[in-house]
Protein backbone atom coordinates (compact mmCIF):
# COMPACT_ATOMS: atom_id res chain seq x y z
CA UNK A 1 0.00 0.00 0.00
CA UNK A 2 1.38 3.55 -1.03
CA UNK A 3 0.41 5.40 2.37
CA UNK A 4 3.11 5.50 5.15
CA UNK A 5 2.88 5.72 8.90
CA UNK A 6 2.22 9.35 9.84
CA UNK A 7 1.40 10.39 6.37
CA UNK A 8 -1.49 13.25 6.25
CA UNK A 9 -4.33 12.71 3.63
CA UNK A 10 -6.03 15.97 2.25
CA UNK A 11 -9.39 15.24 0.17
CA UNK A 12 -10.73 18.31 -1.27
CA UNK A 13 -13.75 18.66 -2.85
CA UNK A 14 -17.38 19.85 -2.60
CA UNK A 15 -20.56 18.12 -1.24
CA UNK A 16 -19.69 14.56 -2.35
CA UNK A 17 -16.30 15.02 -0.02
CA UNK A 18 -17.56 17.01 2.82
CA UNK A 19 -20.84 15.40 3.82
CA UNK A 20 -21.54 16.85 7.01
CA UNK A 21 -17.20 17.53 7.81
CA UNK A 22 -16.37 19.77 10.44
CA UNK A 23 -15.46 23.59 8.72
CA UNK A 24 -12.94 24.81 7.52
CA UNK A 25 -11.46 21.61 7.59
CA UNK A 26 -12.86 18.11 9.29
CA UNK A 27 -10.91 15.83 11.21
CA UNK A 28 -11.76 12.51 13.70
CA UNK A 29 -14.99 10.94 13.69
CA UNK A 30 -17.77 12.99 13.03
CA UNK A 31 -15.58 15.99 12.15
CA UNK A 32 -14.86 14.08 9.01
CA UNK A 33 -18.24 14.04 7.64
CA UNK A 34 -20.64 10.64 6.84
CA UNK A 35 -19.29 10.27 3.32
CA UNK A 36 -16.56 7.99 1.81
CA UNK A 37 -14.19 9.79 3.40
CA UNK A 38 -14.88 8.78 6.99
CA UNK A 39 -14.82 5.53 5.25
CA UNK A 40 -11.94 5.47 3.67
CA UNK A 41 -10.12 6.38 7.63
CA UNK A 42 -12.40 3.97 8.91
CA UNK A 43 -11.12 0.72 6.54
CA UNK A 44 -7.20 2.56 6.84
CA UNK A 45 -7.44 2.20 10.68
CA UNK A 46 -9.14 -1.47 10.57
CA UNK A 47 -7.13 -2.89 7.70
CA UNK A 48 -3.73 -1.05 8.87
CA UNK A 49 -3.69 -1.10 12.51
CA UNK A 50 0.17 -1.14 12.61
CA UNK A 51 -0.60 2.78 10.67
CA UNK A 52 -1.18 5.79 11.77
CA UNK A 53 -2.84 7.62 8.90
CA UNK A 54 -4.18 11.52 9.00
CA UNK A 55 -7.43 11.80 7.12
CA UNK A 56 -8.20 15.38 6.83
CA UNK A 57 -11.28 16.44 4.75
CA UNK A 58 -11.37 19.65 2.84
CA UNK A 59 -14.58 19.52 1.14
CA UNK A 60 -17.22 22.20 1.29
CA UNK A 61 -20.67 21.57 0.29
CA UNK A 62 -21.32 24.19 -3.66
CA UNK A 63 -17.89 24.43 -4.23
CA UNK A 64 -16.88 24.60 -7.85
CA UNK A 65 -12.94 24.18 -9.00
CA UNK A 66 -13.21 27.83 -8.47
CA UNK A 67 -13.96 28.06 -5.40
CA UNK A 68 -11.68 25.18 -4.05
CA UNK A 69 -8.60 27.05 -5.54
CA UNK A 70 -9.83 30.15 -3.77
CA UNK A 71 -9.51 28.44 -0.67
CA UNK A 72 -6.63 26.49 -1.80
CA UNK A 73 -4.12 27.97 0.02
CA UNK A 74 -5.76 27.82 3.61
CA UNK A 75 -7.41 24.27 3.15
CA UNK A 76 -4.55 22.45 1.59
CA UNK A 77 -1.23 23.98 0.95
CA UNK A 78 -0.91 24.97 4.80
CA UNK A 79 -1.71 22.05 6.17
CA UNK A 80 1.44 20.34 4.58
CA UNK A 81 -0.35 16.89 3.97
CA UNK A 82 1.73 14.41 2.35
CA UNK A 83 -1.09 13.26 -0.14
CA UNK A 84 -3.71 15.30 -1.67
CA UNK A 85 -7.19 13.83 -3.32
CA UNK A 86 -9.30 16.20 -5.69
CA UNK A 87 -12.77 15.52 -6.47
CA UNK A 88 -14.09 18.69 -7.60
CA UNK A 89 -16.19 19.40 -11.17
CA UNK A 90 -19.99 18.15 -10.24
CA UNK A 91 -20.68 21.61 -9.50
CA UNK A 92 -19.03 23.31 -12.26
CA UNK A 93 -21.17 21.17 -15.03
CA UNK A 94 -24.43 21.18 -13.01
CA UNK A 95 -24.56 24.62 -12.52
CA UNK A 96 -24.91 24.73 -16.53
CA UNK A 97 -28.66 22.93 -16.44
CA UNK A 98 -30.07 24.00 -12.53
CA UNK A 99 -28.93 27.98 -12.89
CA UNK A 100 -28.77 28.41 -16.69
CA UNK A 101 -29.75 32.65 -15.80
CA UNK A 102 -26.91 32.78 -13.74
CA UNK A 103 -23.88 32.71 -16.19
CA UNK A 104 -21.70 33.40 -13.75
CA UNK A 105 -22.07 30.56 -11.79
CA UNK A 106 -20.77 27.58 -14.07
CA UNK A 107 -17.23 26.86 -14.65
CA UNK A 108 -16.43 26.63 -18.18
CA UNK A 109 -14.15 23.50 -19.28
CA UNK A 110 -11.23 25.54 -20.13
CA UNK A 111 -11.24 27.29 -16.86
CA UNK A 112 -12.03 23.82 -14.81
CA UNK A 113 -8.79 22.46 -16.46
CA UNK A 114 -6.99 25.75 -15.58
CA UNK A 115 -8.03 25.95 -11.92
CA UNK A 116 -6.94 22.01 -11.92
CA UNK A 117 -3.81 22.76 -13.38
CA UNK A 118 -2.76 25.29 -10.73
CA UNK A 119 -3.58 23.53 -7.76
CA UNK A 120 -1.25 20.61 -9.30
CA UNK A 121 1.40 22.61 -10.00
CA UNK A 122 1.20 24.16 -6.58
CA UNK A 123 1.58 20.74 -5.13
CA UNK A 124 4.56 20.07 -6.73
CA UNK A 125 7.02 18.93 -4.67
CA UNK A 126 5.54 19.45 -1.97
CA UNK A 127 3.87 16.04 -1.21
CA UNK A 128 4.50 12.10 -2.28
CA UNK A 129 1.39 12.32 -4.55
CA UNK A 130 -2.06 13.80 -5.64
CA UNK A 131 -5.39 11.56 -6.65
CA UNK A 132 -7.74 12.90 -9.25
CA UNK A 133 -11.37 12.36 -8.72
CA UNK A 134 -13.67 12.85 -11.91
CA UNK A 135 -16.69 14.02 -11.15
CA UNK A 136 -19.97 11.97 -12.24
CA UNK A 137 -23.77 12.00 -13.10
CA UNK A 138 -25.13 8.22 -11.86
CA UNK A 139 -26.83 7.76 -15.19
CA UNK A 140 -26.73 4.88 -17.58
CA UNK A 141 -27.81 6.92 -20.24
CA UNK A 142 -24.71 8.51 -21.81
CA UNK A 143 -26.69 10.39 -24.30
CA UNK A 144 -28.09 12.54 -21.51
CA UNK A 145 -27.11 16.04 -21.00
CA UNK A 146 -25.75 16.65 -17.70
CA UNK A 147 -23.86 12.69 -17.87
CA UNK A 148 -22.55 13.54 -21.53
CA UNK A 149 -21.02 17.12 -20.27
CA UNK A 150 -20.02 15.80 -16.64
CA UNK A 151 -17.97 13.14 -18.93
CA UNK A 152 -16.26 15.77 -20.48
CA UNK A 153 -15.22 17.13 -17.54
CA UNK A 154 -13.88 13.69 -16.04
CA UNK A 155 -11.57 13.70 -19.87
CA UNK A 156 -10.06 16.66 -18.38
CA UNK A 157 -9.32 14.94 -15.18
CA UNK A 158 -7.71 12.24 -17.33
CA UNK A 159 -5.61 14.01 -19.26
CA UNK A 160 -4.22 16.08 -16.72
CA UNK A 161 -3.74 13.11 -14.41
CA UNK A 162 -1.49 11.98 -16.92
CA UNK A 163 0.18 14.93 -17.49
CA UNK A 164 0.85 15.37 -13.89
CA UNK A 165 1.42 11.87 -12.65
CA UNK A 166 -1.70 11.73 -10.95
CA UNK A 167 -3.45 8.93 -9.43
CA UNK A 168 -6.52 8.46 -11.87
CA UNK A 169 -9.95 7.53 -10.23
CA UNK A 170 -12.36 7.23 -12.47
CA UNK A 171 -15.84 7.52 -10.12
CA UNK A 172 -17.97 7.59 -13.41
CA UNK A 173 -16.95 4.12 -14.35
CA UNK A 174 -17.16 3.14 -10.75
CA UNK A 175 -21.17 3.79 -10.73
CA UNK A 176 -21.27 2.89 -14.19
CA UNK A 177 -20.72 -0.90 -13.32
CA UNK A 178 -22.68 -0.93 -10.38
CA UNK A 179 -25.84 0.57 -12.68
CA UNK A 180 -25.81 -2.53 -14.96
CA UNK A 181 -27.63 -4.20 -11.99
CA UNK A 182 -29.41 -1.44 -10.05
CA UNK A 183 -30.85 1.87 -11.18
CA UNK A 184 -29.17 5.18 -10.06
CA UNK A 185 -32.49 5.73 -7.05
CA UNK A 186 -30.73 3.07 -5.38
CA UNK A 187 -27.80 5.52 -4.49
CA UNK A 188 -28.92 8.98 -5.02
CA UNK A 189 -32.06 10.33 -5.34
CA UNK A 190 -30.86 13.09 -7.36
CA UNK A 191 -28.36 10.95 -9.15
CA UNK A 192 -25.64 13.21 -7.21
CA UNK A 193 -24.99 13.14 -3.67
CA UNK A 194 -24.76 9.26 -2.79
CA UNK A 195 -25.99 7.47 0.38
CA UNK A 196 -23.69 5.13 2.37
CA UNK A 197 -23.53 2.29 -0.51
CA UNK A 198 -23.30 5.21 -2.83
CA UNK A 199 -20.03 6.54 -0.65
CA UNK A 200 -18.69 3.32 -0.44
CA UNK A 201 -18.13 3.11 -4.02
CA UNK A 202 -16.71 5.88 -4.03
CA UNK A 203 -14.44 4.82 -1.05
CA UNK A 204 -13.85 1.32 -2.45
CA UNK A 205 -12.26 2.79 -6.34
CA UNK A 206 -9.98 5.47 -4.02
CA UNK A 207 -8.40 2.71 -2.62
CA UNK A 208 -8.49 -0.09 -4.89
CA UNK A 209 -5.81 2.56 -6.64
CA UNK A 210 -3.76 2.71 -3.47
CA UNK A 211 -2.43 -0.57 -3.38
CA UNK A 212 -5.18 -1.47 -0.61
CA UNK A 213 -5.71 -5.12 0.52
CA UNK A 214 -9.35 -5.50 0.97
CA UNK A 215 -8.65 -9.47 2.31
CA UNK A 216 -5.59 -8.56 4.36
CA UNK A 217 -5.04 -10.25 7.27
CA UNK A 218 -3.95 -8.99 10.91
Amino acid sequence: MIFQDMDRIVFAGDSITDMYSAQPVGEIGDGLGAGYVRIVDSLLSAVYPELSIRITNSGVGGNTSRDLLKRWERDCLALEPQWVSICIGINDAWRQFDAPAFKEMPVSLAEYEDNLEKMLESLKGRVKGTFILTPYYIEREKSERLRSKMDEYGQICKKLAQRHGSIFVDLQAAFDSFLKYKHSTFLAIDRIHPNQIGAVIIARAFLAECGFDFNRKI
